[in-house]
């Protein structure tokens, strides 16, 4: 649990420029946008080298989300950014509800399904709109699991590194 805390999980990323003071314009991939400025500090850069900024102020700006990061306070040392991600600590994340997971801490788990059979380990989810895919691979195959809690998913034990699903294995 405790590396799990210490991950730095990415959470948006510089996008361009806004005005000549060191704004930065943002993709933010917290919901709504804006939550992204309630976590602190942003490690910003990329996963081998980042510059950690507490404080980041910012706002809403028309269609996007505008923020200025301590001590960038140019448009020259702003633009030295853009296509940076932004990450933050896992541990900085509220903790999930009952029954409720971050997609971060269902990668790497192993998947069985009602028989035991082994699927490999999920490789990430992503959303339909009508329901979040666990994508699972093994040495041989990829499969595409709905994650829809009762239907097709029976178990998450994320302690445990295990999922069991109510699917079968020739799918």
């Amino acid at each position: 649990m405790a590396a799990r805390d210490e991950q730095k999980l990415v959470l948006g990323r510089i996008v361009g420029l806004y005005g000549v003071e060191g704004w930065v314009k943002l993709e933010s991939y917290s919901d709504p946008r804006t939550r992204i400025f309630k976590y602190s500090p942003w490690f910003v850069g990329n996963a081998d080298a980042a510059v950690e900024y507490a404080n980041v102020k910012g706002r809403a700006q028309g269609k996007g989300i505008v923020a200025r990061l301590p001590g960038v306070d140019s448009r020259d040392a702003a633009a030295a950014l853009i296509g940076a991600e932004i990450r933050i600590a896992r541990s900085a994340l509220p903790k999930p509800k009952q029954g409720e997971y971050y997609w971060v801490d269902l990668e790497g788990l192993d998947v069985f399904n009602l028989e035991g059979v082994a699927f490999g380990k999920v490789s990430h989810l992503f959303s339909t709109g009508a329901n979040d895919v666990l994508v699972v691979r093994d040495s041989e195959r990829e499969r595409l699991v709905p994650f829809v809690t009762g239907d097709f998913v029976k178990e998450v034990d994320i302690d445990g590194g295990r999922i069991v699903v109510d699917w079968d294995a020739d799918f």
